[in-house]
């Protein structure tokens, strides 16, 4: 199965971080990911369940590692064994366990759940997590949790893909705007105009995505805010995207890239800020967690900063350009324990706000949190006053966010790869999206995404 957006996103970050492989806290159970732990009996009635989660960055593993230390303290009949894996082997670990019926009761999962539903993996959450804790997720979440009804997911937060940020002593040099970014993509190129001859040898004006695969998931709201829809028609049954709005997006990257705007060899990941931080580039666009990156890496920086929306196409009608990525807890389908992990996940990130008012704070306040109350003791915490752009990512660019898209991953990567060729001048961009339609419509056959389509 392909690497869905956020996971390949995480994979990335994992590498960068250079965080260790596989690490246990000490306990009952396996050591060894995919190694059952039994049926979950212990001594004494206690019951012993499994949590994996990927390796992310190391303020979010401490976090991790930390809250499964405090559940086991604050009771003594559930006994949560931690297992952190690293992202690049996720896949191939978690798809081992799932094989041998070994799967982790609780774990982490990016992306859409609607496969991991239509397959039987996933345990529903109304008969094991309260009501009430159900009932908290914001409406905007929703549909990265639940299918027809029924509540499949727990998110932990929200992430805008797609935000732009700017070098204000940059833009100053140029005599750009340096507390309003670009509104649209006819601002953004002439901005970009003006401050291309005021730069160095070695920088740009800015670093957007630039290959296929990451086109693929970035660029999901944007293919929304210049036509209105994203890649399938609404009942799956062919693409959609033979249209002026995606030939306009795709034109516009043709001219970042025609007018020596962007690098032709990426300064840096998408993911990562490292070519923002070194003042390399006047733009950078990559999602929220670049802030965090800003702020452990390179603090001399954040008074430097611009945040804003991705430019729109003219004409959009304030439709959005960012999508918004994911990261929820789940609880395994064939679980043996399924009250204990449902009471387990609703006391670490359904519970109390305390819990994961940490987790927020520590990541740089660059990530949505679910439930109002969370964001309502965030905003309260003595840190934010220090987090300007939290105010612009919760309730400027997340509102009006798209979630990630539920159809297959390979149709996605069609257009990111039209997006690519088009934006270095390899195809036309009527033969980039007849190629495309090609390669969607393949999707749709060996899929039969006519009957999986999404009945809202």
């Amino acid at each position: 199965m392909a690497i869905n957006t956020s996971r390949r996103r995480r994979i990335t970050l994992s590498a960068l971080s250079a965080v260790t492989a596989v690490g246990l806290l000490a306990g009952c159970g396996s050591s060894t990911p995919g190694e059952s732990a039994g049926d979950g009996g212990g001594e004494d009635g206690v019951t012993t369940i499994q949590f994996w989660h990927r390796t992310f960055t190391p303020v979010e593993n401490e976090w991790y590692e930390g809250i499964v230390k405090k559940f086991n303290e604050s009771q003594d009949e559930i006994k949560v064994v931690d297992t952190e894996v690293p992202g690049d082997t996720w896949d191939q670990k978690m798809k081992a366990a799932q094989a041998a019926g070994k799967a982790p009761d609780v774990y982490t999962h990016s992306g859409s759940i609607q496969d991991a539903v239509n397959a039987g993996q996933l345990h529903d959450l109304d008969s094991i997590v309260p009501e009430d804790a159900l009932a908290e997720i914001i409406d905007s979440a929703k549909s990265v949790s639940e299918i027809d009804g029924t509540y499949y997911a727990y998110p932990l937060l929200l992430e805008p893909q797609t935000v732009l940020y700017w070098n204000k002593e940059l833009l100053d040099a140029a005599g750009v705007d340096t507390e309003n970014g670009p509104e649209t993509w006819d601002e953004l190129l002439a901005a970009c105009a003006e401050i291309k001859p005021t730069l160095a040898s070695g920088q740009y004006c800015i670093s957007p995505a630039q290959d296929a695969a990451t086109f693929a998931w970035s660029s999901v709201g944007q293919q929304y805010n210049f036509a209105g829809h994203t890649a399938l028609t609404d009942d799956w049954t062919a693409p959609n995207i033979d249209d002026d709005g995606y030939r306009d997006l795709m034109e516009q990257y043709k001219s970042l890239w025609d007018n020596g705007y962007m690098p032709k060899q990426p300064l840096a990941a998408y993911v990562e800020g490292k070519d923002f931080g070194e003042q390399k580039v006047a733009f950078k666009v990559s999602g929220s967690w670049t802030m965090s990156e800003m702020g452990s890496d390179y603090p001399d920086m954040l008074t430097n900063i611009g945040i804003g929306a991705f430019p729109s196409a003219s004409g959009s009608d304030d439709r959005t350009a960012t999508t918004l990525g994911n990261f929820k807890w789940v609880v395994d389908a064939k679980t043996k324990n399924a009250e204990a992990a449902g009471e387990f996940l609703s006391w670490a990130i359904a519970g109390d706000p305390e819990n994961v008012v940490p987790f927020f704070v520590d990541t740089q306040f660059t990530k949505v949190p679910v439930r109002q109350s969370v964001q309502d003791a965030v905003a309260e915490s003595d840190e934010a006053a220090d987090a300007p752009w939290s105010d612009i990512i919760v309730n400027e660019i997340a509102p009006t966010a798209i979630p990630e898209p539920t159809y297959p991953w390979d149709v996605s990567l069609a257009v990111g790869t039209a997006l690519e060729t088009v934006m270095k001048g390899a195809a036309s961009a009527d033969d980039a999206i007849n190629t495309a339609n090609k390669a969607i419509q393949t999707v749709i056959d060996r899929d039969g995404l006519a009957d999986k389509a999404p009945k809202n």
